[in-house]
């Protein structure tokens, strides 16, 4: 379960959520059972590093740069990130992908570049409305992926998290039906086992983003291919992304 605050939060509100979400996941039993992760905006990674403390509660980063370091204003290299504790990094997130028009071939850079640095990288797909509507989602999605994961190979790709976020989704208030993100997931898995094969697709971790609530997280995470998921706007409230990740919990021990 991913937290992405995107660029919410100021540094107190910052650590006050950080310290809230981790008090409430350790009162529930979650932080055993449940793996989290949070993303702060870059400049509050250090306090709310420490607030999450030696907890299990891991600190990402919501991108990288391609590049290792040198004259690239205004960019936050891998290497960075790891300096400031964090474990894991966002690449690819739709916002970047559309919003700033960052394409599979820098995407696969950066995830490269993740990789190398020992980051888990959670890399997003997934298509706009008017794909969707012409049929094309699962094509776009799986081209998205073949982008991006080039030429990796599986040992480099273990530390891969793969987050599907329908465009049409994300702050929209609209969510793909349960099964309509199994059927994405599991069409995702589809990929990666052409990719690599059946054993690594099966264990890899294929998350959904989209308006999660906590009212239709039970029924997403119910699905046999949903195995957790990136969340925006309700992660901003520590109660609402705590009963998120309870659902979540509830839903895979049930199984």
């Amino acid at each position: 379960m991913g937290g992405n605050w995107k660029m919410n939060t100021d540094l107190a509100a910052g650590v006050e959520l950080a310290e809230d979400a981790l008090a409430a996941l350790a009162a529930g039993g979650l932080e055993q059972s449940v793996d989290v992760a949070v993303f702060p905006p870059f400049p509050y990674l250090q306090s709310v590093g420490r607030a999450l403390g030696h907890s299990n509660v891991l600190l990402g980063g919501q991108d990288c740069s391609a590049e290792a370091s040198g004259a690239f204003t205004g960019q936050v290299s891998a290497a960075m990130l790891c300096d400031l504790g964090a474990r894991s990094v966002i690449i690819g997130h739709s916002e970047r992908r559309h919003g700033l028009g960052e394409d599979d071939d820098l995407l696969r850079e950066k995830l490269a570049i993740a990789l190398e640095s020992g980051l888990v990288a959670v890399l997003c797909v997934g298509e706009t409305l008017s794909q969707r509507d012409d049929g094309r989602a699962e094509a776009v999605v799986a081209a998205q992926l073949r982008g991006c994961f080039g030429t990796l190979t599986a040992e480099a790709a273990m530390r891969v998290v793969v987050a599907y976020e329908p465009v049409w989704a994300i702050g929209t208030g609209r969510t793909a039906s349960p099964d309509d993100a199994q059927a994405m997931h599991a069409s995702i898995r589809g990929v990666l086992g052409d990719l690599y094969d059946s054993a690594f697709a099966a264990r890899t971790r294929v998350i959904y983003g989209g308006s999660v609530n906590a009212k239709n997280a039970r029924a997403i995470f119910d699905r046999p291919d949903v195995d957790g998921g990136l969340i925006g706007g309700a992660s901003l409230k520590a109660d609402d992304f705590v009963s998120i990740c309870r659902a979540a919990a509830e839903a895979w021990s049930a199984t």
